[in-house]
């Protein structure tokens, strides 16, 4: 016989009423949407509809140079050579058909403090470009532009530039699908919530359904991680973006320099911006927020070792962010791009078979030497579905290795209801 009344039910639901509406409202949990694996910066007076084309070409360009053998390519970057060969055709096709996933175009720093109607002019050749690249085949899923902060020296022009970009989009038609505006140097919780507050009178003034603008927070500055109270102020940002937040991007060097890091040891496996990046992945947990890793301003450029070296140094630091959970992260030249698929496509087929098995255990509640619960078979499913985004798993694949279809993996990482 139950010793627990209706009525002590009733007393809890209503005792319990408010924190349930704020679990409900600051973590609904993985908007259930394909994430690029990167974000690629281009400076805006070097970007043209042709960019992402022209970068794949340089990418294919250099393998064929540097790497013209699966072979070549695992022994210049230590991942095993049977792995490299498996997604060697892929990636190189990767390259040809779709190589930029997620771009901006740079008003930062990759573009500096030029004369106001130089950046005008620059702003509207860029909403141009995006329009016409948005329409093509094989064009990023996902571009947009960062401009300048909200700090006082820069927040009239950051504005005005993202002002004159709507308005640029908007006259050439319909503002690109998967639209994305980056905020850096964020340095306040207010300037989050002001960047929310231009959201929304631009959406008014524009004639854009309420909700449609969404930004990333750039994190590279410490008033980002740690707010002067010793609270983790990123976590107040995603609550004071209003539900406008779509990512948060960790600043490789601004983030380190300002820490008084010596240039030699700023990278992104520096002790403090691992710390950084734990601090954005809590913040960022269940709230439907991606986190992105940052950059290496190492380059394979110039002589053949230097190529091999930038490019050994690059699918160890994409590997290592893919292990820590950091699925994107930025790329800063087209030499990179082989690299980032490299790293990538092995990383999700390497663990397919057993990912599956475990999957296919799971709904067929088999005894195994693992005990998967649901928390991890949602995570299992969303390894399967990152690889079939990102191209390094097929739907076949995808479907032959788990015995469920895309539809059923969705569900049961509760992107849909299952």
């Amino acid at each position: 016989m139950s010793r627990v009344s209706d009525d002590l039910a009733a007393l809890l639901d209503d005792r319990l009423a408010a924190a349930d509406a704020e679990l409900r409202q600051r973590w609904p949990g993985d908007p259930g949407t394909r994430q690029p694996v990167h974000t690629v910066y281009v400076p805006a007076d070097r970007f043209t509809a042709e960019t992402p084309a022209e970068w794949g070409a340089v990418a294919l360009e250099l393998l064929d140079r540097e790497a013209p053998s699966a072979r070549a390519l695992a022994e210049i970057t230590g991942i095993p050579v049977d792995l490299v060969g498996e997604v060697h055709d892929r990636m190189r096709a990767k390259l040809a058909d779709e190589p930029v996933e997620d771009l901006r175009v740079d008003f930062e720093d990759g573009y500096g403090h030029r004369p106001g109607a130089e950046e005008d002019d620059a702003v509207r050749a860029a909403a141009a470009a995006l329009s016409a690249l948005a329409g093509r085949k094989g064009a990023p899923p996902f571009l947009g532009i960062r401009f300048k902060s909200f700090e006082a020296p820069t927040r009239r022009r950051g504005l005005r530039t993202l002002d004159l970009l709507l308005d640029g989009l908007l006259t050439a038609g319909e503002l690109p699908a998967g639209l994305r505006l980056t905020l850096p140097k964020v340095t306040s919780v207010a300037q989050v919530a002001a960047m929310g507050e231009v959201c929304e009178r631009l959406e008014e003034n524009y004639g854009l359904p309420a909700g449609r603008l969404v930004f990333e927070i750039q994190v590279e500055t410490p008033q980002a991680v740690l707010a002067a109270d010793g609270t983790a102020a990123v976590a107040g940002m995603v609550t004071a973006a209003g539900g406008r937040c779509s990512g948060l991007h960790y600043g490789t060097y601004d983030y380190s320099a300002a820490l008084g890091i010596a240039a030699a040891q700023q990278s992104l496996d520096h002790p403090a911006a691992d710390h950084a990046k734990a601090v954005m992945q809590l913040a960022a947990a269940g709230t439907g927020v991606r986190l992105s890793d940052g950059s290496t301003n190492v380059l394979p450029v110039g002589e053949p070792e230097r190529v091999r070296a930038a490019w050994r140094l690059h699918a160890r630091l994409v590997q290592r962010a893919l292990e820590r959970g950091y699925y994107q992260g930025w790329d800063m030249h087209p030499g990179h791009l082989p690299t980032r698929y490299l790293a990538t496509y092995a990383f999700f087929r390497r663990d397919l078979p057993a990912t599956a098995a475990r999957i296919r255990a799971y709904l067929a509640r088999a005894e195994t030497d693992v005990m998967d619960e649901p928390a991890t078979a949602q995570a299992l499913a969303n390894a399967v579905l990152r690889g079939l985004d990102c191209g390094a798993v097929s739907a076949e694949e995808a479907a032959e290795s788990t015995g469920i279809d895309r539809a059923r993996l969705e569900g049961l990482a509760r992107r849909t209801a299952a």
